[in-house]
This record gives C-alpha cells, structure tokens and sequence, in this order.
C-alpha cells in the first residue's frame, strides 16, 4: 500500500472505533480481516497511524483545527513521522486512495500554532477531569507526565531466574531484536520503541520464550513485585493473579522455595497462568480456581499481594483508546472494589507479615487514599519504611526518580521510563 492508502486505512479505523464505541485493538483486528491485501507492514504502519493519534488526539486536533479522523492522521504524520506539508503533497499527488488534505489554513494553523497557549488537559493529552485530578500528584508536572504518557512504549522483558541468566538471554537477543539491559530492575531486558512505521519484534516468537528464559513484563510492574521482598521459603498469597506475571515474578525471586498460592476472582483472567508457569518451570504455586474457599489460608502468610483492579491510567502508552472511555464514575467504582479488596486481603496476613498493595494507575482515589485510608481504620498496620525496600530490593531506583512518599512509591514514564505503577508495603505488628 501506498502512504494515502494507509492514510485512508487509518482514519477509517478511527471512525468506526467512533461510530461503534469499541476498542482499538478489536477495529484493527477487523480491518485486517477485511483488508486481506494488506501485507504486514502496511498493518504496522496503519497501526501505529492509529496508535499515535489515540495517543495525542487532543494536541493534534487543536493544532490542526478539527477533530475529523483523517485531519487527525495527517496531524500525526507532521508531527512525529518527519513530514511536512511539502513532503505529504508530493507523496500523495496522484494517490487515488488518499483523502484529501486538510486546507491550507489549517496546515498554516498546524504548524505556527504554540501548543503552550492551549488548556493544560489538552496540552497533557487526557481528559480535563483526569487532569485535574492528577495535578496535585505531579505537582505542577503534569504536563510533562501527560506527554510521557502519550509516547510510545518499549517492550520490556523479565528474566526468569529459574532457567536462564540476563547475560544468556542478552546473548541471544541483542543482535536479533535489539534487545538492551535495562538499568533499574535487576532482571530487566528492554526493546526501545521505534520511530514512524516500525515494527516492533514479536518477542514471544524468540526460541528463549518458548523455553521458558523470559516473560514480557513491563519494567514498573517488575519493580513493584520486586518491592514485596518475597523470598525463598516464604508464604505468599497472589490475591489478584490475573493472567500470573506477578505471580511468575514472584516465584523467579522466591527460587521456587516456599509456598506461592495464586488465585482471582475472575476465572477468565486467571486461565492463562497455568499455561504461564507450566513454561516458566514454577513449582511452589498452588493456583486456587476462582472464588474457592482459601480459608485455611488465614493469618498465615508472610506476604499478601494485591494487584488491584484498577482504571489502568499508567498504561495510557498501551492502551491509549482507554483514557477517552474512562469515566469518573469508573474511577469511583474502582475506587470501592480497592477499599473491599484490602479489608478482605487483611485476614491472610500473619502477625509480622506485611500487605502489599499494587496498581497500574496514576490516581490518588486508587493509590494514596485507599491505603491511608486502609492505614487508619487498621492501625494493627503500618507502613513499611519504603526507601529501605527500594534500596534493597530495587538498587538500581532511587527515591528522587519517583513520587516518594512514605506511605508509597509512584513510578511514571516522564521519571522511571515504565508505565504508571503505585506500591505501597504495610507491615502487620507482631504478636
């Protein structure tokens, strides 16, 4: 396919994304199906067409104007695949395929317009109402935080202690994927994201994924796992499993010593695992099917892992289409599944354990609140002194590069390179 070809594509998945009210991923799915021709590079390339305007659809259609999809492709296209309006006229002379472009008023409009006069939520590209709720965490950063978070992700990979080494991994991807060390968690393996049409590699088609030396796990939720301290011989419950990555995580730290027991509420989330550590070669995890009774587990684990459920506002990289469905009403419903979770998750721990609380948001309605909120109808529980666990567990993080507090840490692509990920470690008092 010709640039206008992938133009015309791309616009067309926005508008049926707009017109359907369905996810992203799902529209493209369905155009290549019914775009057959279309070769994998020209899927790549209309994908990441898409990506980008999800990503800064606010940004982009106030320079250019509108917020017409095709006006919105052709303002990605000058703003981050090294075009300009010369350079797309002469591409597109002759294309029958392509929509026309915008006028010349508008490309003017596009490209003298300084973004730093528009309202600070399209500036940061997300929803007004998020904006001012995350104005308070970065403090007067939010800004910078929004336009990380409108960047494309790299792809990250976790290596798996229980069969392989980072240097033996390294020595089969670098040269084949481009794969890097990263320099905060310690089994962290890094694909950067690359520019216009790239296509990122398909890390799970590698030989090594296949034998089980790596999982993709991005580098904030392997730190944030790497926080809980789990260590060989110990009990810990995985009170939110989900699909297993923190669980495998948990396990590769733990050496396969001790008792990891995994389970969900959601009997669909929690398929995948078994697949996950029958892979990994795990064999201290006892999965419980979901909603089974796990009485017999009470006050009896060293650590309680809770991956909560949440809006999933530090993964806006991945999943941009997410941050313009998201509603405050969401948020407040996720909000009160947090606050049950944790008084349920309480019963596990064992005096001298400690509960450790975990989301991919940004927001403090699902961060700093629940568990100051938790803290103070709790006060058999305190917070455990976080910048002695970064130091221990995570060497390679210093407090300065993220939102410290003492009752947590959070991490964002602006400070960490990682997707938005909160943790906070309470310590239940001895007996």
């Amino acid at each position: 396919m010709r640039l206008g070809g992938r133009i015309a594509a791309a616009a067309e998945v926005l508008q049926d994304m707009a017109l359907r009210h369905r996810p992203v991923a799902d529209a493209l799915k369905d155009w290549g199906l019914s775009h057959r021709f279309a070769g994998s590079s020209d899927r790549a390339a209309i994908g990441n067409l898409v990506y980008d305007v999800l990503r800064r659809k606010l940004s982009l259609g106030w320079r250019m104007q509108t917020d017409d999809p095709a006006g919105l492709v052709f303002a990605a296209l000058l703003d981050s695949w090294d075009e300009t309006p010369d350079s797309l006229a002469e591409k597109l002379q002759g294309d029958r395929f392509a929509p026309s472009m915008p006028g010349a008023s508008m490309l003017a409009h596009f490209v003298e317009a300084d973004i730093a006069e528009a309202p600070v939520h399209i500036q940061a590209n997300m929803p007004g109402w998020a904006a001012e709720k995350l104005a308070a965490l970065f403090d007067g950063g939010l800004v910078g935080e929004g336009r990380a978070l409108a960047q494309r992700p790299p792809v990250d990979l976790r290596i798996n202690r229980l069969l392989s080494s980072r240097e033996k991994v390294l020595a089969e991807l670098a040269s084949a994927i481009g794969a890097m060390p990263s320099s905060r968690a310690a089994d962290a393996i890094r694909i950067p994201a690359g520019p216009r049409d790239y296509r990122q590699p398909n890390a799970q088609a590698e030989p090594a994924f296949q034998k089980g030396w790596f999982e993709i796990q991005d580098e904030g939720s392997q730190i944030v796992a790497l926080m809980s301290g789990a260590k060989a011989g110990e009990s810990v419950l995985d009170l939110c499993a989900g699909g297993g990555g923190k669980t495998l995580a948990l396990a590769s730290m733990m050496g396969n010593k001790g008792q990891i027991h995994a389970t969900d509420s959601d009997k669909t989330r929690l398929a995948p695992i078994f697949e996950r550590l029958k892979r990994a070669e795990t064999r201290n995890v006892q999965v419980h099917a979901a909603k089974a009774d796990i009485g017999a587990l009470e006050a009896g684990m060293d650590c309680v892992l809770i991956d909560a459920p949440c809006t999933g506002a530090g993964t806006w990289r991945r999943r941009p289409d997410a941050k313009w469905r998201l509603s405050e009403r969401q948020l407040s419903q996720r909000a009160g599944e947090q606050s049950a979770i944790l008084e349920s998750a309480k019963k596990y721990v064992k005096p001298g354990g400690r509960l450790v609380y975990i989301t991919c948001s940004l927001f403090p309605e699902e961060n700093a609140n629940q568990v100051e909120s938790f803290r103070a109808s709790n006060p058999e529980y305190s917070f455990a002194d976080h910048q002695a666990r970064m130091a221990a567990h995570v060497p390679g993080l210093r407090p300065e590069e993220t939102y410290f507090t003492s009752y947590g840490v959070t991490l964002t692509p602006r400070l960490t390179g990682t997707d938005g990920f909160f943790v906070s470690v309470m310590e239940k008092q001895p007996d």
